[in-house]
């Protein structure tokens, strides 16, 4: 019986994702997808992306179904057995038996030929629930469905987003919070396994928004401008990744959250930026647009994502901006003095925020890991400060919803950086007045996916006094 493609794709896909050393997405933009034909490359993501976001609810499944601990069974049958439930949970328009079937034949290829009854007969056990998940809004959701979604995260962080006082940023302060917690957290388990919207900045300023959305519009790609980045599209049919716009770089793929975090740098003609840890360099492009003139530097540890960077950095670079790309370990003391009037320090963090665009990553945090990021960001901070000039404006950003990682880490900082201070949320809404609702009391800026339909950012804007 012949494998299809998608489905072949999309296990070998699964068990490199499995390894821990790289990203679906990353993956999923390679050459051996890109190779497929459109139907196949639409179900090989569907299926790999799908699976990593309900892995928690297939295994729960598995285990029902079984009768046996999942981790009883081999990775290989694991990941078939997850790709089989899937798509009788998930996905409507397949033949339970030609996915029965098929996951019988590929256990065998994987050399698992043992385990091809067990397949068969927990697959064929399988039924779909009596929602479909994905065609309903939250609010109409079941007791069921509630469930389901909530084992689609780790209990771990669950319960941490279910303690927390959301209207404060801070762990729960009593009953009240905490069922205003629990409440937040499974809207957050929901929109971190929707597929989140693909959203364009268009790049340079000889193209305007209008006049993109419709050379975009002929090419059958429809689009919708956004409510808060001033140069953003999302993306609502057609394939932008075959447009002619995106393959001369007139427009970008970046979420809104990571454009207006950029916005808040705020570059200004003729002053040296630093973009700290700027690979893949999505970010320091939106920067060197906005500084016309004036000098960028573009750092990062990984060599090989520096690499990156060099590729995804047009050719048309803005004429009058040195770009200096410099590899960099930012744990260590910067070797520039007070050099920079603006300096972007994204930090590497736990990613909780952006679950929906990369999901994996909920199966790999762990709990003692927001301690050891924020051990290492607080170490960059300082770093970065010292290189702050006087005037200088430094933005700390993550894609992360963890206080660990966003306010007690500034926090922390600020005590001892006697010549600096935040900005106020008003000062902020004064500059940013499009996106006053995103400040919170203390100048912090936050967008959650539940509430914004973007990527969950933390940014703080600090100033070094003269």
């Amino acid at each position: 019986m012949p494998i299809s493609p998608a489905r072949k794709i999309a296990y070998e896909v699964l068990r490199r994702v499995e390894s821990g050393r790289t990203f679906a997405v990353d993956l999923l933009q390679g050459a051996q997808v890109s190779q497929l034909k459109e139907v196949d490359r639409r179900l090989a993501t569907e299926l790999v992306m799908g699976v990593l976001r309900w892995r928690g609810e297939l295994d729960f499944q598995i285990e029902q179904l079984s009768g046996k601990p999942l981790k009883r069974f081999d990775s290989e049958v694991a990941a078939l057995l997850r790709l089989g439930v899937y798509q009788l949970r998930f996905l409507e328009k397949i033949p339970k038996a030609a996915i029965v079937n098929e996951a019988v034949e590929m256990t065998k290829r994987v050399r698992k030929r043992s385990a091809a009854g067990l397949v068969n007969a927990v697959l064929r056990k399988c039924a779909p629930p009596a929602q479909r998940l994905a065609s309903l809004p939250f609010e109409e959701l079941n007791l069921e469905s509630r469930q389901s979604l909530s084992r689609a995260v780790p209990a771990w962080l669950l319960a941490r987003w279910a303690a927390r006082d959301w209207t404060r940023g801070e762990a729960g302060l009593g009953l009240q919070a905490c069922e205003a917690g629990a409440e937040t957290a499974i809207k957050l388990a929901w929109a971190s396994i929707r597929v989140p919207p693909t959203t364009l900045r268009v790049a340079g300023e000889r193209v305007g928004l209008e006049t993109l959305q419709r050379e975009l519009a002929e090419a059958g790609i429809r689009t919708r401008p956004t409510r808060y980045a001033p140069r953003a599209l999302v993306v609502e049919s057609g394939n932008v990744w075959a447009s002619k716009a995106r393959g001369e770089g007139r427009v970008v793929i970046q979420d809104e959250a990571s454009q207006l975090v950029a916005e808040l740098v705020a570059p200004e003609a003729g002053q040296r930026v630093l973009d700290l840890c700027a690979a893949p360099g999505i970010k320091a492009r939106q920067l060197a647009e906005a500084l016309r003139r004036g000098t960028l530097v573009a750092s990062d540890l990984s060599p090989s994502r520096l690499r990156t960077l060099r590729k995804l950095l047009p050719p048309r670079f803005p004429s009058e901006v040195q770009l200096h790309v410099l590899r960099l370990d930012a744990t260590h003391p910067l070797p520039f003095g007070a050099a920079f009037d603006r300096i972007l320090l994204d930090v590497p963090c736990s990613g909780t925020g952006t679950l929906a665009r990369n999901p994996e990553i909920r199966w790999r945090l762990q709990p003692g890991d927001l301690n050891r990021l924020a051990q290492t960001q607080m170490t960059m901070m300082k770093n970065a400060l010292e290189s702050l000039a006087p005037r200088g404006r430094l933005v700390y950003a993550t894609c992360s919803l963890e206080p660990e990682e966003n306010e007690q880490v500034v926090e922390r900082i600020m005590e001892g950086a006697r010549d600096c201070r935040l900005l106020t949320q008003p000062e902020l809404s004064r500059e940013f007045p499009a996106l006053g609702s995103f400040f919170d009391p203390r100048g912090y800026f936050r967008t959650r996916p539940d509430l914004h339909g973007m990527d969950g950012f933390f940014a703080a804007v600090m100033v070094r006094n003269d």
